[in-house]
């Protein structure tokens, strides 16, 4: 069994759980438990029978013993009882986008629903508006569910990277291989990926197409040969390994690494200069000569282009830009001088003040803003306004050499726009990030009014998150994009890059909007301990796919020269003159 699903059936047993009305605890633990499973990167199934499954992070005695039987029988007993109660289409409502057990039951009990056709009907004919916590927007949102249909399965870009790592670094020291390079989605950096590519050369493509296979990664192998290895991870993640001769390694990487539409849009532009391009090599028609890259890089000059990094290759105007030798220096990871959003233990963080800035200092950073949750976050650990009062002492007292640490806040936009700490605490902060952490559902025009209202605010320096979006799990609010830009273009305030893997947040069509409205953005990593400071890479991986170069990114620049282009900085600078 794999482990995807053996996953499900832990995923079905806190959907159960939950729909029973069982502790949070226990369905946490259920759900948790689906989680390491799914990501475990060994078979699990060998790892219970091996008697080593508790070594994964939430799994003790209780869940092991529940795998155990799983295995044994295909079944899960507790699960077994609670489908007794209710009926199998219940489950399938819970997976909804923007469902789940909790409103799938209460449409149960108040109505009688239990199937997506019953749920459909009811919508159909009014009858969701009338339970309480629902209504005709809810009943517009989940026929816009009902046709959209549960999630697709794919996997986060951190996961994939994380799979993908592991996989090159244990199949680099073969002593066949010659080159070896992740393609696809992941090399573009995009947010999620369906697969995994990997392009690679070997003096002995037998010899290594075998150790390949033999990777513990990997849980099951479709197909072998001299050509490549195709196979699925133990967390069911399809692996695609093409073994070429050198000489056409870049005509390869190119071809596996453009999306579908770059690739589309890059052989119709070569037609009409007289060649065609494939993964086999670049035909010349007038000489009818194939041409094997060896590089990338050969493949676009021989169309007359610039090389195209990889992030860009999306058909969104780099072919153009790479013809006329104008596509832009894209902003880097080292360009980053400081991380200006960040928590500590003092909210919802792991870390002290002084080990997030000496880990900061460690990546070379000169200066970061500490912005624990502000009073009404809402999920516990919430900084008051006296507590915040002592921590902006506490700061202001550190000497740590290297780096300059600010004392700042992660302050909550309130429905109206308000901020919930009073304007004689702002002012105490170096550094202030707004961010919206609650009333998704208000309508567009609210929404927008009220994130151009926290902007009007003279203190607020940058707004978090923007859009509050959660890959794969939670969908934007909806926001008027351009009219949010614009203001920050007109009050000078900054819109964030969220470099954490599940925001990315603006992402690369919101963020590339914005600069061309005339906003300035930063780049953080939103890190809840130290060993999350490295997310600041997904945020600069996503300003790249937008097309932005340092200038466009506010913490690219000295503290000192930051400082002075923020709003306050410009206020003082003008009551000076």
């Amino acid at each position: 069994m794999k482990n995807a699903e053996i996953a499900l059936h832990f995923d079905e047993l806190g959907d159960l759980y939950e729909l029973d009305g069982a502790i949070v605890h226990r369905v946490v633990a259920y759900r948790n438990a689906a989680k390491a499973i799914r990501e475990a990167t060994a078979s699990v199934e060998e790892m219970s029978r091996a008697g080593t499954v508790t070594q994964l992070p939430g799994i003790g005695k209780t869940i092991a013993e529940k795998i155990a039987t799983l295995l044994e029988t295909g079944t899960i007993p507790s699960a077994d009882k609670l489908k007794a109660k209710y009926p199998p289409g219940l489950i399938e409502i819970t997976r909804l986008p923007g469902f789940g057990p909790k409103r799938a039951r209460k449409l149960f009990d108040e109505l009688g629903i239990k199937s997506l056709d019953e749920l459909k009907a009811a919508v159909e004919q009014e009858r969701l508006r009338d339970v309480p916590g629902f209504g005709p927007k809810a009943e517009e949102n989940i026929l816009q569910a009902l046709a959209a249909g549960p999630k697709g399965t794919r996997t986060l870009l951190s996961k994939a990277l994380q799979i993908a790592d592991s996989l090159l670094s244990a199949i680099r020291e073969h002593p066949s291989v010659e080159h070896i390079e992740l393609a696809g989605s992941a090399r573009r950096w995009a947010e999620t990926c369906k697969d995994l590519d990997f392009i690679a050369t070997a003096s002995d493509p037998e010899a290594f197409a075998d150790a390949f296979a033999a990777l513990p990664l990997l849980g099951e192998i479709q197909s072998k040969g001299i050509a490549g290895v195709k196979a699925v991870t133990h967390n069911g993640l399809p692996i695609d390994l093409r073994i070429v001769p050198p000489e056409n390694y870049g005509n390869l990487l190119q071809h596996f690494t453009g999306s579908g539409k770059h690739n589309e849009a890059l052989r119709t532009e070569a037609v009409k200069r007289g060649f065609h391009v494939s993964e086999y090599g670049v035909i010349d028609d007038s000489t009818e000569t194939t041409h094997a890259c060896a590089t990338e890089e050969e493949v676009y000059e021989l169309l007359g282009m610039q090389y195209i990094p990889p992030e860009l290759r999306e058909n969104r105007g780099e072919l153009r830009a790479a013809r006329a030798r104008e596509l832009p220096e894209l902003v880097k990871l080292g360009d980053i001088r400081g991380d200006l959003h960040m928590h500590s233990v003092a909210s919802d963080g792991r870390h002290t003040i002084e080990q997030m800035a000496e880990a900061a200092r460690e990546r070379g950073y000169e200066y970061i803003a500490i912005t624990d949750h502000s009073a009404t976050h809402g999920f516990g650990n919430d900084v008051q306004a006296d507590q915040l009062k002592r921590q902006i002492e506490h700061i202001r007292s550190l000497d740590i050499d290297g780096i300059t640490v600010l004392a700042g806040s992660e302050v909550n936009v309130l429905p109206d726009g308000s901020l919930d700490y009073e304007d004689d605490v702002l002012a105490e902060l170096d550094w202030i990030v707004g961010s919206l952490h609650s009333s998704f559902r208000l309508t567009e025009r609210e929404q927008t009014e009220r994130m151009i209202r926290a902007m009007e605010h003279p203190l607020v320096d940058v707004i978090g998150h923007p859009t509050g979006r959660l890959i794969e799990r939670r969908d934007p609010y909806p926001l008027d994009i351009d009219a949010v830009a614009e203001a920050a273009a007109r009050t000078g305030t900054f819109l964030e890059i969220n470099g954490n893997p599940d925001r990315r947040d603006l992402n690369e069509i919101n963020a590339r909007r914005a600069v061309e409205l005339g906003a300035t953005l930063t780049i953080d990593s939103d890190a809840h301990w130290t060993r999350t400071l490295p997310n600041i890479q997904y945020g600069v991986a996503t300003a790249r796919r937008a097309w932005l170069t340092a200038a466009n990114i506010a913490n690219t620049r000295p503290w000192p020269e930051l400082d002075a282009m923020r709003k306050r900085g410009v206020a003082a600078q003008a009551d000076v003159r």
